[in-house]
Formats: structure tokens, sequence, C-alpha cells
């Protein structure tokens, strides 16, 4: 993609370092480790430049070798980082995957979590067909939290569509701070996607249908069940289309690798089972694998 022609695409949002073993060892006993570029948004950036939408990636990185080694890999799977912003006042952010275990975080501080709404002050959001945030934005620091309404408020009043992933993370704020604020980007957005589990933990919303009530003016609503199947709320129905049987390593990314199907299906006209298939396929090669994303061409 040419640097000077608009993504289709622009995300924003914190990207650390992943720190994965080989082998899937844990990491108790692990003694040698791969170094990724980990980060809901950039993750769906990544698989989107993949499938061949061009897309963006927006944030802040410290101005130190982990910073630059992020760019550099998105960079290198065709993700557009002119506007990520470097600062010398905060390090880059560093997370551990432990297979099995789930992840250890290494965030606070970072500089991604000093982003405001300056930080998309350039960023030509009106010119993209589509702009996804998620929830762990804004949970991040009070000045995040200002970006993520600036966004919204900025592609409300434009002709792109706006996608949220809720990704409500316990480690981050509790459910009491989360469920009002999740529901509220939740609720200005276009497209919308929420696990059913996060939702009866959020909204204590039992069942999908449940879920659509709460959000019935939202476009284009995603219920995930885990792997039972997703459900797809809009105007033209409800359509539910299972889930792609495979052997799990590891969950982690598999809801960005969803969206990013997802998207990318939506974005080229495809209805509404086959978005979900698409949306399945593209998780279904994250699950097997401890890399939130894969180089594979589908």
């Amino acid at each position: 993609m040419s640097q000077t022609s608009p993504p289709d695409v622009i995300t924003i949002g914190e990207t650390m370092v992943l720190v994965t073993p080989f082998e899937a060892e844990p990491l108790e006993t692990a003694s040698s480790f791969r170094l990724d570029a980990g980060g809901a948004e950039s993750n769906v950036a990544s698989h989107l430049s993949t499938l061949g939408t061009p897309a963006a990636w927006v944030s802040q990185l410290g101005d130190d070798a982990l910073g630059r080694r992020i760019e550099r890999l998105l960079r290198e799977r065709h993700v557009d980082t002119r506007w990520v912003r470097r600062v010398d006042s905060a390090p880059t952010g560093v997370y551990f995957k432990d297979p099995g275990n789930g992840v250890q975080y290494f965030r606070a501080g970072s500089a991604a979590s000093g982003m405001n709404a300056d930080t998309i002050s350039s960023v030509p959001l009106e010119s993209a067909r589509l702009v996804h945030l998620s929830g762990i934005t804004e949970a991040l620091s009070a000045s995040c939290a200002a970006m993520v309404e600036a966004v919204i408020s900025r592609v409300a009043a434009a002709p792109a569509l706006l996608s949220f992933d809720v990704n409500y993370r316990s480690a981050l704020w509790t459910v009491a701070q989360a469920a009002p604020a999740l529901a509220h980007s939740a609720s200005g957005a276009d497209i919308v996607f929420v696990g059913l589990d996060e939702a009866r933990t959020l909204w204590e919303t039992r069942t999908p249908d449940q879920v659509r009530a709460m959000f019935a003016r939202v476009p284009y609503l995603i219920v995930k069940d885990g792997d039972v199947g997703a459900t797809e709320y809009s105007s033209a129905g409800t359509v539910f289309v299972p889930a792609t049987p495979t052997d799990v390593v590891e969950v982690v990314g598999a809801g960005d690798a969803f969206a990013a199907g997802y998207l990318n299906a939506l974005l080229h006209g495809h209805d509404s089972a086959a978005r979900l298939q698409a949306g399945h396929e593209r998780a279904v090669l994250v699950l097997q694998s401890t890399s939130d994303f894969l180089h594979i061409h589908t």
C-alpha cells in the first residue's frame, strides 16, 4: 500500500512486544523465546493487510528498541504505520504468553497509555471506509478514554463505519467501571463484536437475544459464543454460523482474527453467513498456534 494513499481501514490502540516460548512450553521451564508484536487493534490491521485490505494502525510507542521492533514487524506485515508516534518519556509495553495459562502484562505507564485526543488530530479518519477500536484502549487511562470518545464523535459525522470490539479485560478495570463505559462506546458503533461470556459478566445478559435487546440500534451486532459459534444481528435478520472445529493450542488473539475475517468479508460485500464463516476461518489459524498472528494468506 502506498504511504500517500488513504487506507481502507484505520485501527487505533496499544501494541506491545509479545514474548512467547518456542515449542509451546510453559514460561516456567522455557529457555528460548520468540519476540513479536501483539495488540488487539494491530492484530486486526495485520490480518486485514494479509487478506488484501489496506489497513493502518495508530498508536504511541516508546522511543526504544522494543518500539522500533514493533513498528518494523508491522511494516513487514504491510500495515501502514505513518501515524504512529514515538515518545521518550515512557516505555513500550511488554507481555508474556504462557501457553495454556494465559498472559502476563507489563504495561503500566506505557507510551500508549499516554495517548489522547491530540494523538488522532492529524489522522484522516473521515477518509477511511472503516475505523476499528476495542474496549481495551479506553481502559488504559483517562486520556485514552477521551481519545476514544473523540474518535467515536468524528466517525459518527463521517461516511466511515465504526467497528468496536468490547474486549473486556478484568486486569485493567472492574465490572462496575467497565460496564457503563463499554456499553456507551458500543452503542455509538456501527459494528460491535462481543463474547457472550463477557456480555454476561458486564451486563448479566444470558443469551444472544438479550445482548441484541441491549444494543437494538447497532446496525451489525456479532455475539460470539466460543466453540459453539457466532450470531449476527442486522437489518437482514439473525444469522448463526457454528464455529469451525479445531484442536485449540491457545485462544489469545483469536477474537482479533475473527473480527478481521468478518470485517474483510463485510468490506467485500459478502452476506451475513459468509462474513461469520470468514471470521471463524481466520480465528482457527490463530487457535492452532501460540502466535496472535500468522503470515498465512487465505
